[in-house]
C-alpha cells in the first residue's frame, strides 16, 4: 500500500510539472489517503502482534 501511495505522489509531481492542476491535486489527495491508511494498518498490526505477546522484529 505504501508503494501505491508513492506511485500516486510521483504521478502528482509529474502532473504538476506539466501544469495539470486537477490531476495533480487528485493524485496528491489519493496518495495522502493511502499513506494514512497504511499508517493505520501498520499500527493495528503492531498492536495486534504486541497483544499476542510477540516482539516485533
Amino acid at each position: 500500500m505504501l508503494g501505491w501511495a508513492v506511485t500516486f505522489f510521483i504521478i502528482a509531481l509529474i502532473a504538476a510539472l506539466f501544469g495539470f492542476g486537477g490531476i495533480a491535486s487528485a493524485s496528491a489527495g489519493i496518495a495522502q489517503i493511502l499513506f494514512v491508511l497504511f499508517l493505520i494498518l501498520a499500527l493495528a498490526a503492531l498492536v495486534a502482534r504486541a497483544l499476542q505477546g510477540k516482539m516485533p522484529r
